[in-house]
């Protein structure tokens, strides 16, 4: 279940949908799949997809989206590389402040995470201000980049408005980690390839240990396992710095060389809030987003349609009092039946699929060990064969606007010579909801009449 199967059903949806028959074909040789509608939708899906005109527009659309993904990918990378030299910009006349830092990444991913939060609450609302104000929401302006044809095919797509509200929070997750990471590599390069002094310097009135004990709540997650990576009292106090003029103070210069040990602290917590937590709610993205999919399937128009007609009967043996009195009373053929057994030795159809045999049989409510389609494009021997399977009784259908040929009647005939009894059972088309009408019902009786054949009865 991805985006492109949801796309490619949504089209098939609006231009083949299938046959009625076809569709409770469908969904009896996946019977297993009958609680499932989702995957139900998606294997019907998978079947169909080959009927759909190429180019698919699953692939046109994942081929811009994947474009329009990457490009932004790039792009959050080299932002987050180039924020993080110059959050890190080292003029070697005052040293770096740390606070920058931590506030990018610390402040701001507690920040944007938690307006996710609130906004995959609002996915369901149509109007979203989090999730629109995102720059992965302004992807699709690079639309109109796109050649003309293939912005007009891309704007016939009504993807439901919760499945794009994910579809937008999942890729500014992305984004955001691509950032992150872009931060990072930016602070490893500038500590490997210069000597940086961080200082730390703030307006309001903070102590070296009050902002220690800040540091430490901060570093609670790798604080046990990695305690070096969580400065000192010491060195928060050597490296506090004020701005009091051109010139850096003495104590600080003395201690020039222990300034640089700020960087473990950065980098650990540029790794635990920066990026393993956005990962972290990149992956509740992809999970809401699954469960926005999933709702997506069933939400299309025609879906619910689609799967009654899989799970449904077209009709029953109990038919109404309204469609029995449809049914003529009178054909012209002594040897006739009311209605037919739940259970036969054997199952026929003259020149029908084996999935129109089995829909049949759904219909009727017939159970037969073994059912086989004859005539039509069978050869000789291949019939032949088939009745030599056959036993005791044998419900065969015919379709009952075609009139029996010769071909059928040599069928019949030596079929009746190697089972006890036959149950001819002419039926209509699906629209008619298999009913057969009076003149055809009469032209298959006349018929059968001429045979005169003892084991050979006509459901009526």
């Amino acid at each position: 279940m991805n985006l492109k199967t949801y796309l490619n059903l949504y089209e098939l949806l609006k231009i083949h949908k299938g046959t009625q028959e076809e569709n409770r074909a469908f969904g009896l040789a996946h019977a297993k799949l009958k609680n499932q509608p989702v995957k139900q939708l998606v294997s019907w899906t998978g079947i169909q997809t080959p009927n759909l005109r190429k180019p698919l527009l699953s692939d046109t659309f994942s081929t811009y989206l994947y474009g329009m993904t990457l490009t932004m990918v790039i792009i959050a990378f080299f932002i987050g590389f180039f924020s993080g030299i110059g959050l890190l910009s080292y003029s070697g006349h005052e040293p770096v402040n740390v606070i920058y830092f931590i506030a990018t990444v610390v402040l701001l991913p507690l920040i944007t995470m938690s307006l996710t939060l609130f906004s995959m609450f609002r996915a369901n609302a149509s109007q979203s201000l989090l999730v629109h104000i995102s720059p992965a929401f302004w992807m699709e302006k690079m639309l109109r980049f796109l050649p003309k044809n293939i912005q007009s095919s891309l704007q016939e797509i009504k993807i439901n408005p919760l499945l794009s509200n994910w579809l937008i929070i999942k890729r500014s997750q992305l984004l955001a980690l691509i950032f992150s990471f872009g931060l990072l590599i930016a602070l490893l390069g500038m500590v490997i390839t210069k000597d940086i002094a961080f200082s730390w310097s703030t307006t309001l009135q903070v102590s070296p240990k009050e902002f220690h004990g800040l540091l430490y709540t901060l570093a609670f997650a790798w604080r046990d396992v990695f305690p070096w990576a969580v400065p000192s009292v010491d060195l928060i106090e050597q490296s506090q710095y004020f701005r009091l003029g051109e010139k850096l103070d003495t104590q600080m210069i003395q201690n020039a060389s222990k300034l640089g040990e700020w960087w473990k602290f950065l980098a650990f917590a540029t790794l635990f809030y920066a990026i393993l937590l956005r990962f972290g709610m990149w992956l509740l993205s992809m999970f809401g987003f699954k469960k926005a999919l999933k709702r997506s399937f069933l939400s299309l128009e025609g879906a619910s349609t689609l799967l009654r007609e899989m799970n449904e009967p077209i009709i029953t043996t109990s038919v109404t009092e309204e469609k029995k009195n449809v049914v003529p009373k009178g054909t012209h053929y002594m040897q006739e039946v009311e209605d037919i057994d739940s259970s036969y030795d054997r199952t026929l159809g003259w020149a029908m699929s084996d999935e129109e045999l089995t829909v049949l049989n759904d219909s009727m409510q017939v159970i037969t060990p073994m059912a086989f389609d004859v005539g039509g494009t069978n050869s000789l021997e291949e019939d032949s064969e088939i009745i030599s399977k056959c036993q005791g009784e044998v419900l065969f259908y015919v379709k009952s606007w075609e009139p029996p040929t010769m071909d059928f009647v040599d069928f019949l005939e030596a079929l009746t010579e190697a089972v006890d009894k036959v149950i001819l059972v002419p039926v209509g088309t699906v629209e008619d909801a298999y009913l057969t009408k009076t003149k055809e019902l009469e032209m298959w009786g006349r018929k059968l009449q001429t045979l005169k054949n003892e084991k050979v009865w006509l459901k009526r």
